[in-house]
């Protein structure tokens, strides 16, 4: 009796152990959340521009902001500057602007994904729904993509 209470403990506790396993292997930890972009976590920065960057060397390459929010100091990648440029939007020391992305991780360190520059009135998204960097040609009327057709 006391062997098969045993052997039932015993098989009770795999069990347990497998399905704890089980379930921590379907919930993503906070690192593997911050590598993947998800337009539902999105939030919005608002605060003043301290310094911009058209082409910063800090990882990610790219335009980059830092602004000062109530929190304190934020980075922002911005993507490609020229997305920025190609619908006249400039961004100068001083500046109040609102900026809707959301955290990511890039090795040890975290960022702020951009994904929508707003200065007054001008709204500029620089990022698809899904995260990824615009290009200045994804950013064309339908239009003057028309117009360039065939040019190389």
């Amino acid at each position: 009796m006391k062997s098969t209470i045993r052997v039932i403990l015993m098989l009770a506790g795999s069990l347990m152990l497998s399905l704890g396993a089980n379930a921590q292997r379907a919930m993503p930890s906070d690192a593997q959340l911050l590598r993947s972009y998800n337009a539902n976590r999105e939030i919005s920065l608002v605060g003043t521009v301290v310094k911009y960057e058209s082409n910063s060397t800090v990882p990610p390459m790219g335009a980059h902001v830092t602004l000062q929010t109530a929190s304190g100091q934020v980075d922002a990648h911005l993507g490609n500057a020229k997305v920025l440029d190609a619908h006249h939007l400039v961004l100068n020391v001083g500046d109040k602007v609102r900026i809707v992305g959301e955290p990511m991780a890039l090795g040890e360190r975290t960022y702020f994904a951009a994904r929508i520059v707003q200065k007054g009135t001008q709204a500029v998204a620089v990022r698809s729904a899904r995260g990824l960097p615009l290009s200045p040609a994804s950013t064309l009327t339908p239009a003057q993509k028309e117009a360039l057709r065939g040019v190389r």
